[in-house]
């Protein structure tokens, strides 16, 4: 592979920032130990926050944006990576401070990279992506609460988005039964074939939530926060738990104490970013384990590489359903 390599690059202008499709060369590549060839990658909510500017995601001009990454090691500086071994990405500031994976080429540090576990695809580990990877860090995080299948429902909400519908997926593999939480009752289909056993439109949570409603949910993930996330605390069952990985309605969490010195529940954060590589390395290999590929294919679809910037807007809008996989030009 030469020096020169087609990516994306953000810049920093006088009315904010511009982002171009560009020929760049491994001089535009920063710090690390080892270089790969991108061969897939795909379209977070943050990716769309960078490539239109949305909100000050990008720290670092100029920087390649990408927050997920998938390819084969060209050179390595590091014992544990060698060519020809691949790799995956998903966190770390990458496509924030750190150049990502919207490019045909990345250099990166050894440690943020997980080797890409057997029986697993380029393609379908960026179909899982970052949102499925945190999808798997969700249900990790209620089975080590002790959430078994016969404790009752688990909810999952915003579960059209790209963490939900993996949520949906795996939970009901798993045996769990599920309901969905959803502001496009439209997709009520999709989600029923994912696996859900009953869908609510999502209107029934925005509301500001009493410290106590009816027990309903054994355990629940949760991408939203705001009223949502303290309407779902307050139908926790007794000794239930919620894993929370977003903010998609708000960063507030106007709720009380009463559910978890009353009801005992618990409250998980999940952080995907800075997740240790053993946890990171669990979760994968669960994933080959316990996510089902044949609906992977389902909630995934292609998108072209140079129509990135339309696709970031159209996340943003929430007009993309599931997973976008971006193949990266050789």
């Amino acid at each position: 592979m030469s020096d020169q390599f087609q990516g994306y690059q953000i810049n920093k202008t006088d009315d904010g920032q511009s982002c171009e499709l560009k020929q760049l060369s491994e001089a535009d590549l920063m710090e690390g130990d080892v270089t790969y060839r991108v061969e897939y990658s795909t379209l977070n909510y943050k990716d769309g926050l960078a490539l239109t500017g949305s909100s000050p995601v990008v720290r670092k001009f100029p920087l390649t944006p990408g927050i997920d990454s998938c390819g084969t090691v060209l050179s390595s500086d590091s014992g544990k990576f060698a060519v020809g071994d691949r790799v995956i990405l998903n966190g770390f500031g990458v496509g924030e401070v750190h150049s990502g994976g919207f490019a045909q080429k990345a250099r990166v540090n050894s440690d943020w990279l997980v080797k890409l576990p057997e029986g697993l695809e380029p393609r379908q580990a960026m179909a899982v992506g970052t949102a499925g990877y945190t999808a798997m860090l969700c249900v990790m995080a209620l089975e080590n609460h002790g959430i078994k299948q016969g404790d009752g429902d688990i909810l999952v909400t915003g579960a059209s988005g790209g963490v939900g519908s993996v949520a949906v997926t795996l939970l009901s593999k798993l045996g769990y039964r599920v309901v969905a939480t959803t502001g496009r009752m439209a997709e009520k289909d999709f989600l029923k074939k994912l696996g859900a056993a009953e869908i609510k439109d999502r209107a029934e949570f925005t509301d500001k939530a009493r410290p106590l409603n009816k027990e309903l949910w054994a355990g629940a993930i949760d991408v939203a926060g705001g009223n949502t996330l303290a309407n779902v605390i307050s139908q926790i069952k007794y000794g239930g738990a919620v894993a929370a990985c977003g903010l998609a309605e708000s960063m507030s969490l106007p709720t009380t104490v009463a559910p978890f010195i009353l009801r005992g529940i618990a409250l998980y954060g999940i952080d995907s970013v800075m997740a240790s590589i053993e946890k990171r390395q669990q979760a994968w290999n669960r994933i080959v384990k316990d996510l089902d590929m044949k609906l992977l294919d389902e909630l995934s679809f292609d998108l072209d590489f140079t129509d990135l910037p339309q696709a970031g807007e159209d996340i943003l809008a929430g007009k993309i359903r599931g997973r976008a996989v971006i193949k990266i030009p050789e």
